[in-house]
């Protein structure tokens, strides 16, 4: 085991119809005044939930400001925006509503509120946070995780960056989440939540030390992933399904699989946004198929580390060594199931599928050494430039 911190002050709210009269009793124990409710497109009017959190906020006695229109893979514009508006106002709390891009948003927007200079500046260097409005969140679909964990992902189109903002002022106060809002999440970014949500768990598992109860963890999760992920696609209101993935993602990111283990450092996050950086692609699906790429070039570059492997395919896959006549056929099957499992949600057989080529993938490699939050070399495998640029090649 690993020696660890943690510190995790977030109070979550979990259950069917969770938000009414306990939003507007967090809000009023607090005395928030002023309300900035951030959120995507028009889903949360469509399913009610706009409503209720109106009169949620009504309730507690609040001036209402919003601002909608938040973008999948969030960009700095609309933190620009919504920081004018909390200075403008005067406002006194960030209510985000809807998934990981409002959510990822709305952090940013809590610094950029207290801060002066280009809301852009602490993406580039979030030791510059040193205050925050503070955030309750409304989680709508199993993914991100951004509801429990003080970090976020802003996109600036102009400068083609995807890049993390941090800090322990950035977790949210109260996170709501109520698994039944998650019920009219289309079947794609149903299928693309999941996939986030066990790349996260991924990036937990292949690290050099990995403690034996974050192991059981995240093992458990991918599980559960796999389990009930169909079941939400054949019965989008499957409560115990939606449930679980709503649950199971909420611990994704927040450090908690992590802790007495190697610190992760993301690679197959860090690839990903290079992608999406320049192509804007959907985050869960870039995953997917960057990661049996990356998993199988870790291996063929040091075979020391199959036994990792070997727990991905018995402990999570549920394969039994008996019936494989080696660990190379064991494992092979492992990888072979995690693609299948891919496969089956749609996903599609790599990235040229999406229009990408490798025209940038240099550069990509090259701003990852440059711009991440921890050096390549501390990977499961230690990896190169070129390493990336091959994986990304291979996922093609």
């Amino acid at each position: 085991m690993q020696a660890f911190e943690y510190y995790s002050p977030t109070k979550l709210v979990f259950g069917l119809d969770c938000i009414k009269d306990k939003l507007s009793a967090e809000i009023k124990s607090r005395g928030y005044k002023k309300v900035l409710m951030t959120y995507g497109g028009g889903s949360i009017k469509r399913s009610g939930l706009y409503d209720l959190v109106q009169a949620e906020l009504k309730q507690a006695g609040c001036t209402v400001f919003e601002l909608s229109g938040i973008e999948p893979n969030p960009r700095v514009t609309s933190v620009d925006a919504g920081a004018a508006i909390c200075k403008k106002e005067g406002i006194d709390l960030v209510l985000a509503v809807g998934g990981g891009s409002t959510m990822d948003a709305s952090k940013a927007i809590c610094a950029a509120a207290c801060y002066d200079g280009a809301s852009w500046d602490l993406v580039l260097d979030s030791s510059k946070i040193t205050a925050a409005l503070p955030l309750f969140t409304i989680n709508t679909i199993a993914a991100t995780g951004s509801e429990y964990d003080s970090a976020g992902v802003i996109t600036n189109l102009e400068t083609k960056e995807k890049l993390p903002i941090g800090s322990v002022l950035l977790w949210p106060q109260v996170s709501f989440l109520d698994p039944s809002l998650t019920y009219t999440v289309p079947a794609n970014q149903t299928i693309a939540g999941t996939c986030d949500m066990m790349s996260h768990f991924f990036e937990a598992y292949f690290v050099r030390n990995l403690s034996p109860i974050a192991q059981g963890v995240i093992e458990a999760a991918e599980r559960i992933a796999i389990a009930n992920t169909p079941i939400a696609l054949k019965d989008p209101t499957n409560y115990e399904a939606r449930s679980k993935l709503l649950w199971a993602s909420t611990l994704g990111c927040n450090g908690f699989a992590t802790l007495g283990s190697s610190a992760t450092i993301f690679p197959c996050h860090a690839i990903e946004h290079e992608v999406s950086a320049y192509y804007d692609i959907t985050h869960g699906i870039g995953l997917a198929i960057l990661t049996p790429r990356l998993l199988r070039f870790w291996l063929e570059k040091d075979p020391s580390v199959a036994p990792r492997y070997i727990d991905l395919a018995c402990n999570i896959f549920g394969l039994k060594r008996e019936n494989y006549g080696s660990e190379a056929e064991l494992i092979e099957a492992g990888l072979k199931s995690l693609e299948d499992f891919y496969a089956s949600l749609g996903v599609p057989s790599g990235l040229g599928k999406l229009g990408i080529t490798n025209e940038h993938f240099k550069a990509m490699a090259e701003h990852i050494k440059t711009h991440w939050i921890a050096s390549f070399d501390d990977c499961f495998v230690p990896m190169t430039t070129d390493d990336i640029v091959t994986v990304l090649e291979r996922s093609l």
